[in-house]
């Protein structure tokens, strides 16, 4: 989004070149692009796994960034946390780009102050060791803690903070613990380096129906109560509108419509958006009992993402907190079944 008008997603209003004086901004996305290289010998082609995505994390604000799978939005993680290194555009962190090479004490301020929670809350945890290990470890080593007389009474905290029994829950090993208490722990880590801003990476999708909830309420309460930025990042539209102040819409690559979630998910303006909503089960409907704008998309979902799919730098103001990505979509047969 090179855009100046769609540069960050959460100040949407901002037309100017010169950087942003908002204090708030706490991590800024700016034109990042990803490729990568697969295949051998002349066989070998590229996939352009993001391009020109742009946006801001605010504090104590959460993006919600959806799309399908294989839509990039992981992608947009490992490039932060510099899993991946990008191709094109920047990073920033407190005003500094995080892009390139940094001294291994720069590296470690970043990794405290930026965190990300994965969707397998075991992978994430070493099961050799217990959970009072995942927290005394990090507290010690980013300084947190350096009285060790104090160790247990910060893990005790940390623990109650993420509400586990920390008498019950800290000497037990990860496979020991339920999915939704092992989650529980790998977000009390991110509260034992004090992380400004949380990468969530379908946090709840692995976790059973019930419990859901119960994870997206912590996830407030550490937004609201702690003032971490987080980035959301799901498949899931109803989580991201009950947790997130704003969205962006996300189809291979590149964001294809954006703003105030409110306004993107109650009047949606660009053909994707309007399939993935269309998709969203309603529990009063059957499965084969679908209406006609549902038909509609159905019949028309490849068409729609063939031209989602297609690069474009065309922005269309929808309101002052929404924004699209003009593409043409004269192709599809009946065009006032999108309105």
């Amino acid at each position: 989004m090179s855009n100046n008008e769609n540069n960050i997603l959460n100040n949407p209003q901002s037309t100017q070149s010169e950087p942003s004086q908002d204090t708030d901004t706490v991590l800024e996305v700016s034109d990042l692009a990803k490729t990568f290289s697969v295949g051998h010998g002349f066989k070998r082609t590229e996939v352009k796994a993001l391009r020109d995505v742009s946006f801001s994390l605010k504090k104590g604000r959460a993006l919600a960034l959806v799309g399908e799978s294989g839509s990039g939005k992981s992608t947009v993680a490992r490039v932060i946390m510099k899993m991946y290194e990008a191709s094109a555009g920047d990073v920033k962190y407190a005003g500094e780009s995080i892009l390139g090479k940094k001294s291994a004490a720069q590296m470690r301020a970043y990794r405290s102050a930026v965190q990300m929670v994965f969707q397998d809350p075991f992978g994430s945890l070493n099961p050799a060791h217990n959970i009072y290990h995942h927290i005394a470890r990090p507290l010690l080593t980013h300084g947190h803690v350096t009285d060790k007389t104090k160790l247990q009474a910060a893990v005790f905290d940390i623990l109650s903070q993420v509400e586990l029994d920390p008498e019950v829950t800290a000497y037990k090993y990860p496979h020991e613990l339920s999915g939704g208490q092992r989650q529980r722990v790998a977000l009390a880590r991110t509260l034992a380096v004090a992380a400004k801003v949380v990468l969530a990476d379908e946090p709840t999708s692995m976790l059973d129906v019930s419990i859901r909830i119960d994870v997206l309420n912590l996830l407030k309460r550490m937004k609201d109560d702690n003032g971490i930025a987080f980035l959301y990042i799901t498949h899931d539209i109803a989580t991201a509108r009950y947790f997130a102040e704003d969205i962006a819409v996300m189809y291979q690559g590149q964001i294809i419509e954006w703003g105030r979630c409110g306004d993107v998910i109650d009047n949606p303006q660009h053909p994707y958006t309007k399939l993935l909503l269309s998709a969203v089960p309603d529990a009063g409907v059957r499965f084969d009992e679908i209406n006609p704008q549902q038909a509609y998309y159905l019949e028309n979902a490849q068409t729609i993402r063939d031209v989602s799919g297609e690069s474009s730098t065309a922005i269309k103001r929808v309101t002052d907190n929404h924004f699209i990505r003009v593409q043409d979509f004269s192709i599809l047969n009946n065009p006032s079944a999108t309105a």
